[in-house]
Order: C-alpha cells, then structure tokens, then sequence
C-alpha cells in the first residue's frame, strides 16, 4: 500500500500506523538476522532469553516467549546444531532438558545487538533520539509493561 497516499481515516488509526510499521520492521529485522546467520525472530528471543535469565527448560523458554512448545523444540535443535546453545538432562528431573547459551551463541547475540539496533536506527531515522525513547516508552506502556527501556 502506498502509505503516503493512504486515506486519512487509516493514517489517523494509531492501529493502522502500528500495523504498517510493523510491517518495515518484520522486514528490516528480518535482513539483519537472514545476514547474520539466517536466524528468524524467535531465535534471536530464544538466544536473549538464555542470555538474560540463564538456562532454561524448553517449556519456560516456550512460555516466555509465547511460542509453541513444538516449534521451540525445532527452533533449538538448529541453534544446537549450529552451537549456539546445548541442551543437557536437568538432574532435579530427568524427564526435562534445560537449555543453556553457548560463548559462540553469546558472541552471535552480541553482534546481533549492534546490527539491529543500526536497523532500529534506519528504521526510525525520521525521529530523533529522544523522540525514539519516547515512543519505546509509550509502546511499552500501551502494553501494560513497567519500566521499558529506551
């Protein structure tokens, strides 16, 4: 859709603002993580996932980030593969792995936070820097979230 030539009564819905800037950014961020190791958006949640919160049983790391349990378990074993985490045999339960972060998959995210935060700059190079932190802010709240960092 020709955004600029949208009518007003979409341009004027912050819904419809939203959906098209999603949109770009599904597209930039998308990019940035098929350059870098052909990653989608959900491993790279998974990989800061671990990286924040430490090891973690698939089915937590399915909750937090709202994914299917079946699709973790596929987006793991890739990132195992490729060595970015491993999986080993929670001794408390035998029955459930816990899934770690590897110094590779470490690396792999750090340089991943520079690229996409050049993207999230392109992104949203019409607004300043200030302007940017507020719009975090206020996305963060529309969702109900607490102490959103810009």
């Amino acid at each position: 859709m020709d955004i600029e030539n949208a009518p007003d009564r979409l341009r004027s819905l912050a819904s419809w603002l939203l959906g098209q800037l999603t949109i770009e950014s599904r597209r930039v961020v998308g990019e940035v993580l098929a350059e870098q190791g052909g990653l989608h958006r959900s491993q790279y949640a998974l990989l800061a996932s671990l990286e924040q919160f430490g090891p973690l049983s698939q089915t937590a790391l399915s909750e937090r980030g709202g994914l299917d349990r079946s699709d973790v378990v596929r987006m793991i074993d890739d990132l195992a593969e490729r060595g970015l985490v491993e999986r080993t045999r929670d001794p408390s339960d035998r029955r459930r792995n816990v899934v770690s972060i590897t110094a590779p998959g470490r690396r792999l995210l750090t340089k991943l936070d520079v690229q996409l935060g050049r993207a999230q700059d392109r992104l949203l190079q019409a607004l300043s820097a200030k302007d940017r932190a507020q719009l975090v802010r206020l996305l963060g709240r529309a969702l109900g979230l607490r102490g959103t960092k810009a």
